[in-house]
C-alpha cells in the first residue's frame, strides 16, 4: 500500500503553480457559502484554483478528476470578555490608530489533502514536493479571486490608459532604484512612497484629512517639474496590472501599457518584486467595508433576531443595501423559490455548469437562493471564551450572514454602474436582474420566474373626432406618481407651514418632532394612473391635424406579483432633483380589478392609419407612428428627435424610441431633416448579409429587420435587442386594433383576480437613490420581518407608509 507521500508524488500531473494572471479563489466556496472558517473548512483544487466546502469538494472530484487539494481552516481565538479598548489615535475605522472594532481573531491552519479517500498531509514541510510547496506559496500569497473583484469594483470606472503613457520622456540621470529600502528625497517618511517615472525621483504621497499618509512631497515634485506619471512603491509585482499608477494632470489613476519598459529604465526587475504597500482602490476598499452601519444607526428598538430557512441576511459587501434588500424579497416569492431552490440542487447545477461556476449566472442564483433559503447560514454567532469553548451569547444576538460576492460579479459584470461599489436605485437593480433572468431562460418560458412579475399595459388615445387608437406594451413594474393635493391632513399641513414662517421669522427652525408630512392614500395615487391625461399635439389621422388628445390607461392582466414603485424622487426647476417627504398610506389588502382595460369597445372607431401612407404612395418618405410621437413629444423632446426615434425602431413603441432617442440624443445629424420624396431608402434600409444571417439564427425576416434597424445593424445589439422582447415574434403591431390581436400580445403573461395582499416593501433612507440606504420589510407566516443587510428580526412597526417599492401578492380565490 502506496503512502501519503508516494500517493502524492504519483498525482503531481494534477498540481498546478498560479500564475499571477490566474484566479485564486481561497475565501469562499464557489457553489455554497462555505469558508475557510466553516465546520470541514475549505478545500482549493491545486489545479483550477478553486475552492470548495467540505460537503462539495466531492462533486468537484467527480466532475474533474482533480485529486490535490489546499486545506486552509480557520478557528477563532479566544477572546477575553473584559478585554480593554484601545483608545483611537485617529478618526478613523478600519486604520492602525482607528477605532476599536473588536472583531473577533482566527488561527489559520493548511495541510494537503487527497481525494477521494482525503488523505492528508501536513503543511508546512520540507518533506513535501518542491512543486507543491511552491503552489502553495503561491495560492497563500496570491490575491483572492474574491477580493481582487472587489477591488476592481471599488474603482468606479476602468483605467484608462494615460495620454502621456506612450511618449513619456524619461531622464537617463543614472538614476538606479533598489529593490527595498526606499525612502522620500525629502523626508523620512518610508511608506506611501511614489517613483516618478520619468526622473526616477522617490517622494512621498499626499497628506491625508486625518493627518495620516505622507507630507505631499509627490505632487509638490510634479508642480515644480511637470513630470506627469508615478507609481507607487510596494505595488510592483509580476502582475503589473495590479501596481497603483497615477497622473497629476489627469488627476487619475490610469493604466501604463510600457510600465514593464518604463520601471526597467530604472534598473527595476518587477519580477522580483512582492507586494507590500495597498493601491488607493484596496485602502478605499478597506475603510469602507469595515464601517458597520448598525453600530452607528440608532433605530430605537430591541429587534428580536430570527434565524433558520429564510431568515439568513447579506452581508453588505460596501454599499450594497439595494442589492441584499431587493434579493430577501425576490426570494420571499413563490417562482424564484420554486425556480432556484426547490426544483434545482446545486449539485444539478455544479454538474451543468461550466468549467468556472464563479462565471454562471444560473449557478450563482441558484448558490444565493440556496443560501438564503436553506437556514444553513442562519445560525447564531458562536463566542469563544477564554477556556476555547463554544457558548452561544444571549446578548445582542446576530447572524454573520452570507456575502453575496460571487452573485453580485457575475449579474453585474455586464453593467457600468451595478459592476461598481456605489450605491445604486433599488428599482434599477430589480428591472436589470430580471432583465438577466428572463434572458437566461429565453429557451424555456415555462421555467423563466420573471413571468409572474410581468403584465401588460393598455392605452387608449382618443381625439376631438371620437375616433380612437390603442398602444400596448408589457411591464415589469406600475410606476406611480404622488398627487400631494390628495393628502387628507392637509389642516395639519397648513398649521405647520404657518408655524414653520413664523420660527424662520424669529430665526428659529421645528424641530424634528413638530414636522408634518403630507398623508396621500394609495388608491390616490393609483387613481393618478388610470385618470384621463391630455397629450398635446397628437397629431390626429382622422382629422389630418395636431391636435389635443385625451389618454387612459389600464392592465390588460394581473401579474402573481404587482410592483408598486411611488415616484418620490422628482425633478425641481433646473434639473435639480428632489425627494418627496411624505408618508403613503398603504393597506394590506388591494383591489385593482377597476383598473383592468376592457380593449376596444363595441362602436369604438379607429383612428385611420392608411391616410397618410396613401397620401405618400410611391414615395420612399419613412413614416412615424404618431402615437408615439406625440408621447415622447409630451415629455419635452424635440418633435423631429421623436419622429427619428419612432422611425429608427420601426415604430416598436414607446419605451424601444426612448431607448433610441436617450443613447442618439447627441449625435451630430439629430436635428438633420428627415429625407423625403428623394427615392432614398437608406433611412430605413438594412444590411442583406446582417438580415440574412439573422434569418439563418431562426428568427422571422421582419422581426430581424426589425431588430437591425432599432439596434443601427450591429448583429450583436439586434440579437440582444429579439432576446430583450420576448413577445416580439407575436406583436408586431403594437397598436392594437382588435381584441385578438390584444390577446395574442398577452398571451403567456399570468392574469387573475385584481385583490392582492401586501407581502413586502423596500424603504429608502436618504437624499438620491444613489446615496443612503435600503432596507426589506418581507411578511413571512403572517409576520413582519425586518432584513437590514446580516441583521434579521421580528419587526414591530413596519413602516409601511414610507415605501420606495411595494410588492404585493394575488389572492387567488
Amino acid at each position: 500500500m502506496a503512502t501519503p507521500m508516494e500517493l502524492l508524488r504519483s498525482k503531481m500531473s494534477r498540481v498546478r503553480i498560479p500564475e499571477p494572471t490566474n484566479r485564486v479563489y481561497k475565501q469562499e466556496c464557489c457553489v455554497s457559502f462555505d469558508t475557510p472558517r466553516s465546520e470541514g473548512g475549505l478545500y482549493v483544487d491545486m489545479h483550477t484554483f478553486l475552492a470548495f466546502g467540505k460537503d462539495y469538494v466531492e462533486w468537484n472530484y467527480a466532475k474533474t478528476g482533480n485529486p490535490v487539494y489546499l486545506h486552509i481552516r480557520q478557528t477563532r481565538k479566544a477572546v477575553s470578555e473584559d478585554r480593554p479598548l484601545k483608545k483611537p489615535t485617529l478618526l478613523a475605522i478600519g486604520l492602525e490608530g482607528g477605532f476599536d472594532k473588536q472583531e473577533p481573531e482566527y488561527e489559520e491552519t493548511y495541510s494537503i489533502v487527497v481525494l477521494p479517500d482525503y488523505v492528508s498531509l501536513p503543511f508546512p514541510s520540507v518533506e513535501l514536493p518542491e512543486k507543491v510547496r511552491l503552489a502553495v506559496d503561491s495560492i497563500l500569497l496570491a490575491e483572492g479571486a474574491e477580493r481582487k473583484e472587489q477591488i476592481a469594483s471599488w474603482i468606479a470606472d476602468k483605467k484608462k490608459v494615460s495620454a502621456f503613457a506612450m511618449d513619456l520622456q524619461q531622464i537617463d540621470n543614472g538614476v538606479v532604484v533598489p529593490p527595498s529600502g526606499w525612502k522620500c528625497c525629502k523626508c523620512d517618511k518610508v511608506e506611501n512612497l511614489w517613483l516618478n517615472l520619468t526622473d526616477g525621483m522617490i517622494f512621498c504621497g499626499r497628506k491625508n484629512w486625518d493627518g495620516t499618509g505622507g507630507n505631499n512631497h509627490a505632487i509638490e515634485h510634479y508642480n515644480e517639474t511637470k513630470y506627469p506619471l508615478a507609481v507607487k512603491l510596494g505595488t510592483i509585482t509580476a502582475d503589473l496590472e495590479t501596481a497603483d499608477v497615477f497622473s497629476y494632470p489627469e488627476d487619475d489613476s490610469v493604466e501604463d501599457p510600457l510600465l514593464a519598459q518604463h520601471l526597467a529604465f530604472f534598473g527595476i526587475d518587477f519580477s522580483s518584486l512582492k507586494k507590500t504597500e495597498m493601491t488607493t482602490a484596496e485602502r478605499e476598499l478597506d475603510q469602507n467595508t469595515n464601517f458597520d452601519w448598525n453600530r452607528i444607526q440608532e433605530s430605537g428598538q430591541e429587534v428580536e433576531p430570527l434565524f433558520g430557512p429564510g431568515y439568513t441576511g447579506l452581508v453588505n459587501l460596501g454599499n450594497s443595501c439595494y442589492l441584499a434588500s431587493t434579493m430577501q424579497v425576490i426570494f420571499s416569492t413563490h417562482s424564484f423559490c420554486s425556480r432556484y431552490y426547490e426544483r434545482q440542487s446545486l449539485k444539478t447545477a455544479f454538474e451543468n455548469a461550466p468549467a468556472d461556476p464563479t462565471l454562471d449566472l444560473n449557478m450563482q442564483i441558484i448558490k444565493l437562493g440556496h443560501g438564503l433559503l436553506s437556514g444553513r447560514y442562519s445560525v447564531p454567532i458562536k463566542e469563544t471564551d477564554e477556556t476555547g469553548n463554544d457558548s452561544t451569547s444571549t446578548s445582542n444576538v446576530k447572524q454573520e450572514g452570507i456575502a453575496p460576492r460571487m452573485f453580485k460579479a457575475v449579474v453585474a459584470a455586464s453593467h457600468p454602474e451595478f459592476s461598481t461599489m456605489r450605491q445604486q436605485d433599488a428599482l434599477e437593480f430589480f428591472l436589470h436582474l430580471l432583465d438577466q433572468v428572463e434572458r437566461a431562460n429565453s429557451g424555456n418560458a415555462e421555467m423563466d420566474p420573471t413571468r409572474s412579475f410581468k403584465f401588460g399595459i393598455e392605452e387608449r388615445l382618443m381625439c376631438p373626432s371620437g375616433k380612437v387608437a390603442y398602444n400596448k406594451r408589457t411591464d415589469y413594474i406600475l410606476s406611480l406618481s404622488i398627487p400631494l393635493h390628495e393628502a387628507t391632513n392637509k389642516e395639519q399641513l397648513e398649521a405647520f407651514n404657518k408655524l414653520k414662517s413664523a420660527r424662520s421669522l424669529e430665526g428659529k427652525s421645528v424641530s424634528a418632532d413638530e414636522i408634518v408630512r403630507p398623508r396621500v392614500p394609495l388608491e390616490a395615487c393609483l387613481a393618478c394612473f388610470s385618470a384621463a391625461e391630455e397629450v398635446h399635439d397628437f397629431y390626429s389621422t382622422a382629422l389630418d391635424s395636431r391636435t389635443t388628445a385625451v389618454k387612459t390607461a389600464g392592465l390588460t392582466t394581473f401579474p402573481d406579483y404587482l410592483v408598486l414603485h411611488m415616484r418620490k424622487f422628482v425633478m425641481e426647476e433646473g434639473w435639480v432633483p428632489k425627494k418627496l417627504d411624505v408618508y403613503i398610506d398603504v393597506p394590506d389588502i388591494i383591489d385593482i380589478t377597476h383598473l383592468r382595460s376592457k380593449g376596444i369597445q363595441p362602436g369604438e372607431e379607429l383612428l385611420p392609419e392608411s391616410v397618410a401612407r396613401e397620401e405618400n404612395a410611391g414615395s420612399s418618405e419613412p413614416l412615424a407612428n404618431e402615437l408615439i410621437v406625440s408621447q415622447l413629444a409630451s415629455m419635452g423632446f424635440n418633435y423631429l428627435h421623436c419622429q427619428k426615434a419612432a422611425i429608427n425602431t420601426s415604430n416598436a413603441g414607446i419605451e424601444e424610441a426612448m431607448t433610441w432617442l436617450l443613447s442618439h440624443i447627441n449625435d451630430p445629424d439629430i436635428d438633420d431633416p428627415i429625407p423625403t420624396g428623394t427615392g432614398n431608402t437608406d433611412f430605413l434600409s438594412v444590411d442583406q448579409a446582417s438580415l440574412d444571417t439573422l434569418i439563418s439564427f431562426g428568427f422571422q425576416e421582419e422581426v430581424a429587420r426589425k431588430a437591425l434597424k432599432a439596434s443601427g445593424g450591429n448583429i450583436e445589439q439586434a440579437t440582444d435587442w429579439i432576446f430583450s422582447q420576448p413577445d416580439i415574434s407575436s406583436s408586431m403591431d403594437m397598436d392594437a386594433t382588435t381584441s385578438s390581436a390584444q390577446n395574442t400580445v398577452d398571451a403567456g403573461l399570468s392574469d387573475g383576480g385584481g385583490r392582492y395582499r401586501l407581502m413586502a416593501l423596500i424603504s429608502h433612507i436618504g437624499t438620491s437613490t444613489h446615496c443612503g440606504h435600503y432596507v426589506a420589510h418581507i411578511l413571512k407566516n403572517g409576520k413582519w420581518v425586518i432584513f437590514n443587510d446580516s441583521k434579521v428580526g421580528a419587526s414591530i412597526d413596519p413602516p409601511k407608509d414610507m415605501g420606495y417599492l411595494y410588492f404585493f401578492e394575488r389572492i387567488n380565490s
